[in-house]
């Protein structure tokens, strides 16, 4: 059984050797069925959506369109052309117009407090009255695979150098594809074409120096990896989310729904936490909703993440900053060494499966980086 099934089929942007043109695509099984090719021989009626070196023109169709588009390629999909996914090399799926990062997991903002700011409450007197996020940087949305250059700051009162605690934050993250503004929690699906995983890499040290008063900068900004396949967000299972206490404010309700989405994080090929999505406290139609009640505008090709998604236990730890407790607790790899914070030539893959819209298990692929110098 494959978690790349019909009922799956995520897209992705792919070239293949000697010409480097880039074309649409679903991955299908170890394939990868060219939809360019497809449209090219009038198989798909897409008004050249899928004819684009990216996927920014299909989403921008909208719902009733991506639905037609897939129904006809579930119904060609054995005659359409297939590429063995070794042959082809992947690239950032989507160009990316904005990307924010929420905080989102009460089990990591709690955690956090607790290493950062210890003897004071867990979580701030607002964390439960709107999801917590920021504005991080397109320009630094990389696709799996990229390397991770280890940034440098200031770590304190003057001292300056690369980061001596660079870490990773396994998310999950929402790419819109219809743009709009004061958007509903009901009309969630109406503007989210689909999922990708994310590492958002923190430096943790030049983080702890700069967060306060105003929140992360530089320690986030230098890199932010995504998987290459975007599952359509139809293909999600939806489950009801957790019970959130005090009840919202009227336009984060109702509150829309989770997803069965199961972390793996793998830290030199050895895996050491299970990151539980379904536990999340604000879901990502109040995410949505809270980012445009302002009145700010989401474009095709933002990308919304969930924050760090972390449950209740030690191997639930979406990040090292928690999994090793700030370096105090380290880790003992399979080659039996240990860690506290990534070291350079380490590399982290992030993958993940879900719960599938047809009672299945689908996949989600995965996101890699390699640290260098």
């Amino acid at each position: 059984m494959t978690l790349f099934g019909l009922e799956n089929l995520p897209y992705g942007v792919f070239s293949t050797p000697g010409d480097g043109v880039r074309r649409i695509g679903v991955r299908l099984g170890d394939t990868v069925l060219d939809l360019s090719r497809a449209e090219a021989d009038d198989l798909i009626l897409a008004g050249g959506a899928l004819q684009q070196p990216s996927l920014n023109v299909l989403m921008s169709l909208g719902r009733p369109q991506w639905a037609a588009i897939r129904a006809r390629i579930v119904e060609l999909a054995p005659a359409l052309p297939a590429i063995p996914l070794g042959d082809v090399e992947l690239h950032l799926p989507f160009d990316v117009a904005d990307y924010t990062d929420f905080y989102s997991s009460e089990h990591h903002a709690a955690n956090v407090s607790r290493i950062l700011r210890p003897g004071g409450p867990p979580l701030r007197d607002n964390w439960k009255q709107l999801p917590i996020g920021y504005h991080g940087r397109s320009a630094t949305v990389v696709v799996s695979g990229t390397p991770i250059e280890r940034p440098a700051g200031q770590l304190g009162a003057g001292v300056f150098g690369p980061t001596r605690r660079l870490d990773v934050e396994a998310e999950v993250g929402f790419v819109v594809g219809v743009p709009g503004r004061r958007i509903s929690t009901a009309d969630f699906a109406e503007h989210v074409f689909g999922v990708v995983l994310v590492n958002d890499w923190s430096a943790r040290d030049i983080q702890a120096f700069e967060y306060q008063p105003l929140g992360p900068f530089l320690a986030k900004s230098f890199a932010t990896s995504v998987s290459p396949w975007v599952v359509p967000l139809s293909a999600l299972a939806q489950v009801p989310p957790p019970a959130q206490d005090p009840v919202p404010q009227d336009y984060l309700l109702p509150p829309g729904p989770a997803f069965d989405v199961r972390l793996r994080v793998e830290w030199n090929g050895t895996q050491v936490s299970t990151p539980p999505f379904a536990q999340m406290y604000w879901t990502a139609a109040q995410q949505l909703a809270h980012l445009t009640v302002n009145g700010a505008v989401v474009r095709t090709g933002d990308l919304y993440a969930s924050g760090t998604v972390s449950g209740p236990a030690r191997e639930e730890a979406g990040s090292f900053l928690e999994l090793t407790w700030n370096g105090e607790r380290p880790v003992t790899l399979a080659d039996g060494s240990t860690r506290g914070f990534l070291l350079d030539g380490d590399t982290v893959t992030i993958s993940a499966t879900a719960a599938g819209a047809d009672g299945g298990t689908i996949g989600l692929g995965e996101v890699t980086g390699t640290v260098c110098r």
